[in-house]
């Protein structure tokens, strides 16, 4: 990673990006120091010396070597501590799991933050957290109790950063902010979501049991524009991702089919082709999956 313009860290903090300083060079690569002189080895591998000089400040990341070492990386994770993700199980131990997270250690799930059990190869959404008695970050299946239960400063159309993380009957569970526990309805979906995909969502309301339905359209003001969307999405599905009609239809046809003025309908397919949704040709629009 490059230098940086942060200040350095007061503190070396496992699971997390750290601002420090290149202090000294030795065998075995480059001792990394925070402002109250604790220090950290960034490994050889890791070490550009053009473009680390002595007194240099980088941004690295911290976590824990087989030794339960703290040590650094300028390789950054799929997810940092107190973040969601989605990880590929690469081993099974009769003591947990271990999930690859992006880095060279493998990130460890132990058998009581496990849901159900774990197989080689498939996928779980989970949270990174951190031991602290051993410093040793792991990853939980069971993320309940991590959920905030403080609402304030949440409102409608507030735009919040999302990963799915579950399929049901209704929809979809998100996680947004890596706090807030939400659910997407599944007949306001009108584009392909995945388990682990990251989304932008609009709060639509804040329940009475902490929980937020989200939506991935804009609500209220925008709900004009939304609203649109929706419906030439879904006649795009109806009629397998393809429909006869451009920015130069007849209004007459437009409003026909679609319920709606020529300039509204150039204005909706103007947002659905900037956020990749649909692609117009000569003489169609075509539903991108």
């Amino acid at each position: 990673m490059q230098k940086t313009q942060n200040p350095k860290n007061l503190s070396i903090a496992i699971g997390e990006v750290n601002t420090l300083e290149v202090m000294r060079d030795t065998d075995y690569g480059y001792f990394l120091e925070a402002k109250d002189t604790k220090e950290v080895l960034l490994p050889n591998v890791y070490v550009m010396e053009d473009e680390m000089p002595m007194g240099s400040l980088l941004d690295v990341f911290i976590y824990t070597d087989s030794e339960d070492r703290p040590v650094a990386t300028t390789k950054m994770p799929y997810a940092k501590l107190g973040e969601y993700g989605y990880f590929t199980v690469v081993d099974y131990k009769s003591y947990g799991a271990f999930v690859n997270w992006g880095l060279p250690k493998d990130l460890f799930v132990p058998l009581s933050g496990q849901k159900e059990h774990f197989n080689i190869g498939k996928k779980y959404v989970l949270r990174i957290c951190l031991d602290e008695q051993t410093g040793r970050l792991y990853g939980t299946q069971k993320i309940g109790k991590y959920f905030n239960r403080d609402m304030k400063g949440l409102h409608q159309n507030k735009v919040l950063d999302a990963m799915v993380i579950a399929k049901t009957p209704l929809g979809y569970k998100i996680v947004a902010n890596n706090q807030y526990e939400g659910m997407l309805f599944e007949n306001e979906i009108f584009e392909e979501v995945r388990i682990g995909e990251k989304k932008k969502v609009y709060i639509k309301s804040v329940r009475k049991d902490f929980k937020l339905d989200c939506s991935l359209q804009p609500i209220g003001k925008m709900a004009k524009i939304s609203e649109g969307q929706a419906m030439v999405l879904q006649l795009l599905k109806e009629a397998n991702g393809r429909l006869p009609f451009t920015y130069k239809s007849d209004a007459e046809a437009i409003q026909k089919v679609f319920g709606m003025s020529k300039k509204h309908f150039k204005s909706t397919l103007t947002e659905l082709i900037t956020s990749k949704q649909i692609q117009l040709l000569d003489d169609a629009i075509i539903l991108l999956q």
